[in-house]
């Protein structure tokens, strides 16, 4: 009998045994699975194909095709123009145009980081926003119109951070709480998806064959993305990996365009930027008797100012005066 219920007992363990096998075997080939599929999706990542990938905005001078060198000898006396902010504000934080002559000291932010602020002489020409995140970009500077609160070097912390393609999820708190006051949650979230990790070996690995410019850039930026999510990094220690010192070389597909020349808008009104470095630039508006840009809004969060030398850096003008430090 004893031997009966040993033999019943060792034949239930069996069962039991071929059970949990036939439950934990194929789990851990479904684990095993997962994971080559993982190492295989993580090596599929290549970092020479995302250096492919479009920047957050591709503005560039190939862009700026409304210069009208004929105006060049345009230059009013300063007594001539009317503060822009002194027209009605139109729907987008601008201002309602009508004729006659209008300047701003506006505050203006850099577009590229690891270039050279303004100057040399080097004018700038109009061309709007365009890229992937061309959305994001203009909200943080049209709804900052709203918030005077927020000073502009958090302002330009977030742009920053989306040129820099940082997920903005990591980023330092008071970053963080202003994100949420410019940008929709759907926004923030974009940017997130499109966030990079590159950094270290694989990006100079990855960018080994790029000219110095671009990895130059491309380096700038990944600094960028380290500092935004460190509490120790200060204004002043980004504004020196993103502005760069020194006397600008002359970038490759640069133009010979004179400081003041004027663009016209598809709109029919003129501007010119005179920046005064890159966080503030005099921005002149001309509207001749008769335009059909009378009764349209000038709305600078538009507009960027492209440099003739490429090796400057692209600016953005809100529709703020630069009255904070």
């Amino acid at each position: 009998m004893r031997t009966l219920h040993s033999a019943r007992r060792a034949g239930a363990l069996a069962v039991s045994g071929l059970l949990l096998f036939g439950i934990v075997a194929p789990l851990n080939a479904q684990i095993g699975r997962l994971r080559r599929a993982v190492a295989r999706a993580a090596e599929s990542v290549d970092p020479r194909r995302l250096l492919e990938s479009p920047p957050p905005i591709t503005t560039n001078l190939d862009d700026a095709v409304w210069a009208v060198d004929s105006l060049d000898s345009h230059n009013p006396n300063p007594g001539v123009f009317s503060p822009l902010t002194a027209l009605a504000r139109g729907p987008h934080g601008g201002f309602v145009l009508r004729p006659g002559h209008f300047a701003m000291q506006a505050q203006s932010y850099c577009l590229k980081a690891g270039t050279h602020g303004p100057g040399g002489g080097d004018g700038y020409l109009y061309a709007p926003p365009r890229g992937p995140a061309e959305d994001q970009v203009m909200s943080i500077v049209r709804n900052s119109v709203q918030h005077p609160g927020i000073h502009q070097h958090d302002i330009q912390l977030l742009l920053w951070a989306i040129i820099a393609r940082a997920k903005f999820e990591n980023l330092q708190p008071n970053l963080k709480a202003v994100a949420a006051q410019l940008l929709t949650p759907q926004q923030v979230l974009t940017l997130n998806r499109s966030a990079w990790e590159l950094a270290g070996p694989a990006l100079e690995q990855a960018m080994a064959s790029l000219p110095e410019p671009a990895q130059q850039v491309l380096r700038a930026e990944s600094q960028l993305r380290d500092m935004l999510t460190s509490a120790s990094s200060s204004f002043e220690d980004m504004e020196r990996v993103a502005v760069l010192a020194g006397v600008a070389p002359r970038g490759e597909g640069s133009r010979d365009v004179p400081s003041g020349r004027w663009s016209r808008h598809p709109d029919g009104y003129y501007m010119r930027y005179l920046p005064a470095g890159y966080s503030s630039t005099r921005v002149e508006v001309w509207v001749p008797e008769g335009s059909p840009a009378v009764g349209r809004e000038f709305d600078p969060a538009t507009h960027i100012a492209v440099p003739g030398n490429t090796a400057r850096q692209r600016l953005i003008q809100s529709a703020r005066e630069r009255t904070q430090s």
